[in-house]
């Protein structure tokens, strides 16, 4: 998969350094894999959260945090849309 928003990603692990080793296997994982169906995310990530519009919600670091992303199955891009911590996401989407 190509991400999109790694700008993102790094910031946040620049102010939250207990992320950056979830953060960089995350990428990792994300780069070595070729995700067609949310199943095939479910097989990797069970915890993941699949909403409308191929949204994504990856629980960081035991659900510390929180990584939003959406997903291009066809063309193989993952965009990193927002991280943040745990409570900051309840606040975004009440």
């Amino acid at each position: 998969m190509r991400i999109i928003g790694l700008g993102r990603l790094n910031g946040f692990c620049a102010e939250h350094s207990d992320s950056r080793k979830w953060v960089a296997n995350w990428i990792s994982d994300t780069r070595a894999s070729r995700w067609r169906t949310p199943h095939d995310i479910r097989k990797r990530y069970p915890g993941a959260s699949f909403l409308a519009e191929r949204v994504v919600i990856f629980n960081v670091k035991g659900n510390h945090y929180r990584l939003e992303t959406r997903i291009a199955y066809d063309v193989g891009v993952i965009a990193v849309l927002w991280i943040g911590t745990h409570a900051e996401y309840t606040r975004r989407h009440r």
